[in-house]
């Protein structure tokens, strides 16, 4: 009988995202598990990508467990985030979460939207 392989995360943190999940995490004055990454029709690219405190976990989210933080993934943006790195920069003139997403075909000049594609439509498209 064949053993079931393990399945890969949907999407990957850096150290950096994890370190600002947990500072807010710490900073909540509610006790929270961890944060929800989604998607949202937003903005003129089409898309946005959301970031929810989460207190109760819903037990339809995938969930993402690296460098000792949970990250809830909406099932909804599953196919979006598919692949996807989760990173979190602070310059001089903003700091935020980004994201390095291989279904991202295009962003808004602004750089608060993004177009993109599900991970099984990308595929056929570069078949």
């Amino acid at each position: 009988m064949a053993t079931a392989r393990p399945k890969p995360p949907v999407i990957n943190l850096t150290e950096r995202a994890a370190e600002r999940v947990r500072d807010l995490i710490a900073g909540n004055e509610r006790p929270l598990t961890g944060v929800r990454v989604g998607v949202k029709n937003a903005g003129c690219a089409g898309m946005a990508y959301t970031l929810d405190p989460v207190e109760t976990p819903d037990p339809t989210d995938d969930v993402v467990n690296e460098h000792g933080v949970s990250v809830y993934v909406d099932p909804k943006a599953v196919l979006f985030l598919l692949g996807a790195t989760m990173d979190y920069e602070a310059t001089k003139l903003r700091s935020g979460f980004t994201f390095q997403n291989p279904n991202e075909v295009s962003s808004c000049g602004c750089g608060e939207s993004v177009e993109l594609k599900p991970a099984a439509e990308r595929e056929q498209a570069d078949a």
